[in-house]
């Protein structure tokens, strides 16, 4: 077997991903709601994918032609085709489920109007509020030859490309900006008569309808038409470290990169008159590399996923109320609840307040002296940082690391940085070398005399919104010698040239990969000398491929892996001699799967880690990662309970096989069961015993 044959490339594998998202908006066993707001998470992933991990590929063409290494040239050539190919294929499946979807709302009367089917109330109820809501928010970039379009243009926004027509002249050209930044995208126009029926009018049909308003007066024309495009830049950028400037400068300065940039996708109306695309192909300097085809009407249909329900109660998914634990509502305290025991929490079916709280308390008790955390993202209005600021009020010393670099939120961490310093919190940019991806805080405590830590090691970031929606793990710990590790880590931040050991933690780029790599060596051993072995995972991505050929080497020694990967998968499973032994699912469902979890049967003593920490290289090798180890029994089994559920599901699980065809797994004789709703139960009835 050749040896690109042994790993699925990572692209195709994303691309692979993000069909299952596609299938959840085809599933008609979802709510509509629900459907159509799949369907913007899978535009708005589509987005990323294209500023991310195309772009990239464009660059490894560049690079390898420029040395002359024609080889690779060509390969990372076959591959952009590949990505294209599927990528056009995944869009007609888009527009066929767009289409469905909507028929499928109407038969509850919500209808989307597109602009040629209002009646006379409805054009006149858009015309009236356009020109008094939606026209003081746009401002036409009229084009003519010294016009730099490419330079003019967000990407991230949807524009209308405009032709302005004059009888015996050539058509004179400009964009609009759909502003869905100051307004919403989607217009309920109020009913005329009866409230049964719902319409609902998109802000590009509504501009479209009123273009003449924009322009009359100062361009003239006979006839103008109007079609939607959309423009992905490539997202990277550098850091220039031979200027003397803060980080916060030099990050400040990078941002704007992106905002010249050049495309790596321009997607446009289907219908839009083939001199109109030759002309936007031109002005934003489409290459062969680059990606230029027709879709349907609307573009960045990332918005979709705040898609209003106006309609009855189950046109979404019902609601499942987080769980208030007893391990910390049964105690005076968050302190006396961790002192009791370890706990873990597993959002978003336990409350995200219980570590508000934890941080909350910490701000004013007047036993607690200091305060640490990391910041990857946060919410846009956070609980946790107001409360740093009132620990600082209270005299706490509070240190927080942001990371500057985390991807497409660096703006927002580039603020929170500066107002944290304005109040006093010690804040630390962490190391330009290596991305800070973990999720600890430490909260130091004086009790009888003597400094005691309290420990959060957690999968998922502090952000009270995503915690809403993304399934993580938080270990809450009073164990000491764990706490001191936690604290290294930041000393390692801050001192990156002192050489720090660590028994307990996995600590990317020190020893996660060295202590993981044993741990399937210590569990062929254990194989080899008649005990019982196992390996069970769940991360968001595996392409490392140091680590897939260790399971590869368990498999062969005949360890039984089972492993729930989200997203990009480069094992190929299932492989004769290989990987047969390897069972790998994927669940997409309404909450977005996140823990990084391994467990490991050991010969009868149990290993079960909780980590930030994917098995990508650039986890291993690039960022500060940290797993933490689950010593108490109770706390291990029921992540395995939990495991165990989801490799049961037979509704929202799909197989990845050596092909990612996306199967999903076969129920046969097996009951009904969607993971994600059984969980919660499972968990629900642990606080009733």
């Amino acid at each position: 077997m050749e040896s690109t044959d042994l790993y699925y490339p990572k692209e195709l594998s994303w691309l692979a991903f993000n069909e299952r998202v596609l299938q959840e908006a085809a599933d008609k066993n979802n709510p509509a709601v629900e459907r159509i707001r799949f369907l913007g998470i899978y535009s708005n992933n589509l987005d990323e994918f294209f500023r991310v991990r195309v772009a990239d590929v464009k660059r490894q063409i560049v690079i390898a032609h420029n040395a002359g290494n024609d080889e690779e040239a060509e390969h990372q050539r076959r591959l952009l085709m590949q990505i294209q190919r599927k990528v056009v294929e995944l869009s007609k499946k888009f527009d066929t489920i767009h289409k469905e979807v909507v028929k499928t709302l109407a038969r509850y009367n919500i209808y989307i109007l597109p602009k040629n089917q209002l009646d006379e109330y409805q054009r006149d109820w858009v015309r009236n509020y356009f020109i008094n809501k939606v026209l003081r928010h746009i401002a036409p970039i009229l084009i003519d030859k010294k016009t730099d379009l490419l330079s003019r243009l967000n990407g991230t926004a949807v524009y209308l490309y405009v032709a302005l027509r004059r009888e015996g002249k050539n058509p004179r050209f400009a964009a609009v900006q759909v502003p869905t930044g100051e307004i919403s995208r989607f217009h309920l126009i109020p009913p005329q008569q009866s409230r049964k029926n719902k319409h609902i009018i998109m802000l590009d049909d509504m501009i479209q309808l009123c273009m003449e308003d924009i322009f009359r007066g100062f361009v003239k024309f006979d006839t103008l038409e109007s079609y939607s495009f959309k423009m992905t830049r490539d997202s990277e950028y550098s850091i220039n470290d031979e200027i003397d400037e803060s980080y916060v400068e030099k990050m400040s300065e990078s941002m704007k990169q992106r905002l010249i940039a050049e495309p790596v996708r321009v997607i446009h109306d289907q219908d839009m008159p083939e001199d109109m695309v030759e002309d936007l192909q031109k002005r934003l300097k489409v290459t062969k590399l680059d990606t230029l085809h027709s879709a349907g009407h609307y573009r960045n249909f990332k918005d979709f996923i705040g898609f209003p329900n106006v309609g009855r109660d189950y046109l979404e998914n019902s609601k499942l109320p987080a769980i208030d634990t007893k391990d910390f509502s049964g105690y005076n305290t968050v302190f006396d609840a961790i002192t009791a025991h370890d706990i873990l929490l597993y959002y978003p079916y336990h409350r995200f307040l219980h570590f508000t709280e934890f941080v909350r308390q910490a701000a004013f008790d007047p036993s607690v002296k200091s305060i640490r955390l990391n910041i990857y993202r946060v919410a846009s209005q956070s609980r946790i940082v107001s409360s740093l600021i009132d620990a600082v009020d209270n005299g706490k010393k509070v240190t927080v690391v942001v990371e500057l670099r985390a991807r497409f939120d660096e703006e927002a961490n580039i603020e929170w940085s500066k107002r944290m310093t304005d109040a006093g919190i010690r804040v630390v940019l962490g190391i330009p070398s290596l991305k800070i991806h973990s999720k600890l805080c430490i909260v130091s405590r004086e009790e009888r005399g003597k400094l005691m830590h309290y420990a959060h090691f957690g999968t998922g970031n502090f952000n009270e919104k995503t915690a809403k929606i993304y399934t993580d793990y938080s270990l809450f710990t009073k164990n000491q010698e764990m706490a001191e590790e936690a604290n290294s880590v930041f000393e390692l931040i801050s001192y990156p040239y002192r050489r720090f050991k660590f028994q307990h933690l996995q600590i990317s780029p020190l020893n996660a990969r060295t202590k993981i790599q044993s741990l399937i060596r210590q569990e062929i051993q254990f194989l080899k000398e008649g005990h019982d072995a196992q390996i069970l995972f769940k991360i968001n991505n595996l392409v490392d491929k140091e680590l897939i050929d260790d399971l590869y080497r368990a498999s062969q020694a005949g360890i039984k892996i089972r492993g729930i990967v989200r997203g990009m998968c480069g094992l190929r499973p299932g492989i004769k001699g290989l990987s047969e032994n390897i069972e790998l699912i994927s669940i997409v469902d309404r909450f977005l799967e996140h823990p990084r979890v391994m467990i490991f049967n050991g010969g009868g003593n149990r290993k079960v880690y909780i980590s930030s920490a994917d098995w990508m290289t650039r986890n291993m090798d690039n960022r500060i990662e940290v797993g933490a180890p689950i010593y108490d029994e109770t706390l291990q089994q029921r992540i395995v309970d939990i495991m165990e559920i989801q490799f049961r599901d037979t509704l929202k699980a799909r197989q990845i096989d050596k092909d990612q065809l996306n199967q999903y797994v076969k129920r046969g004789n097996r009951k009904k069961l969607r993971s994600q709703e059984e969980i919660y139960t499972y968990l629900k009835q642990l606080e009733q015993k």
